[in-house]
């Protein structure tokens, strides 16, 4: 459904009387299958919504290629944009107007009669059970409701794909799993999402397949729980003012596959963490190192993106 190669936008800052060039996507390959909810994952300006931009037309490459549903980005925007829906960060409601009439507008500006256009935003609106708000004015929407609103209107034209910009930023938890529901309900009517997001639970739980972005450039690819069975074993991350002495006492274990050293913690990576641990504590006792705490977890999103990058997404 979208397939892209070598994608690539530059960018022209100025910092005083200097001019600077900032590479803000360098090279990226996608293929999203038709039918899925395919994830961005990755820190702020890693250069998702660039991406998401480009494939939606809304900004030009400056080289590669892209084609989405079978249709040239380059050659032929103007069809691009009949068969995909775009949902911003930002949001696209007018607090004086109601979801229904900004559901109306949307059908009519892609063609439909008045009786389709009012057909298809009864139906949306039932689907977002947003029914019994639909005359109110929008500025009297919860976040939650304003954001449904949103999606309403990216997918009231019954696009083949619809670009979803960090649908649940801002939105209280129940919100969020709200609009998870909503998502899943709109790939399984057929519908491809492509999404952008730097939540890892929302990637993991909503995402059938994720690409990780940084620095404008993709470092993996894979279903979420591919990418974490990639790393293999488990992680068993240790808290202690002195990092260094323990990662010497560790760094030479047989058990230990891969450590690694963060500000007041020390991540170890090992096949058996239940065996390991104990193996650890009397190791750490040995060498007389101060233990705060340990903990041990299956290797996570964080972790999938602290190997290929070298630092942990969470505190990007």
């Amino acid at each position: 459904m979208i397939q892209t190669k070598g994608l690539r936008k530059s960018f022209t800052s100025r910092q005083g009387r200097e001019k600077k060039v900032v590479e803000a996507v360098r090279g990226v390959d996608l293929e999203v299958a038709a039918g899925e909810i395919f994830g961005f994952l990755g820190p702020n300006g890693a250069g998702k919504t660039t991406t998401l931009r480009m494939l939606a037309t809304l900004i030009e490459p400056d080289g590669g290629s892209a084609t989405i549903n079978g249709v040239d980005l380059l050659r032929d925007p103007g069809e691009v944009r009949r068969r995909i829906g775009y949902v911003a960060q930002g949001g696209s409601t007018w607090d004086e107007s109601t979801a229904r009439e900004e559901l109306v507008l949307q059908a009519r500006l892609y063609g439909a009669s008045k009786s389709a256009a009012l057909e298809r935003a009864a139906r949306v609106l039932d689907g977002f059970q947003l029914a019994e708000y639909a005359d109110r004015k929008c500025k009297t929407y919860s976040g939650g409701q304003r954001r449904r609103v949103d999606i309403a209107l990216g997918i009231i034209h019954e696009p083949k794909v619809v670009f979803l910009d960090e649908p649940t930023t801002g939105l209280d938890p129940q919100s969020r799993a709200h609009m998870w529901d909503e998502v899943r309900r709109l790939r399984d009517e057929g519908m491809t999402i492509f999404i952008t997001t730097h939540y890892l639970d929302e990637a993991d739980a909503l995402c059938d397949r994720i690409s990780i972005m940084d620095h404008g450039v993709v470092v993996a690819s894979g279903s979420p729980a591919w990418l974490k069975r990639d790393i293999s074993g488990d992680v068993v991350r240790v808290s202690t003012p002195v990092v260094s002495a323990a990662a010497e006492a560790l760094d030479s274990a047989p058990f230990v596959t891969k450590i690694e050293t963060h500000d007041d913690s020390v991540r170890l990576y090992v096949d058996d963490g239940a065996a390991a641990i104990p193996l650890i504590l009397r190791a750490l006792d040995a060498a007389s190192v101060e233990l705060r705490t340990i903990e041990l977890h299956r290797p996570s999103l964080d972790d999938v993106f602290l190997t290929k990058t070298g630092r942990s997404l969470r505190e990007s």
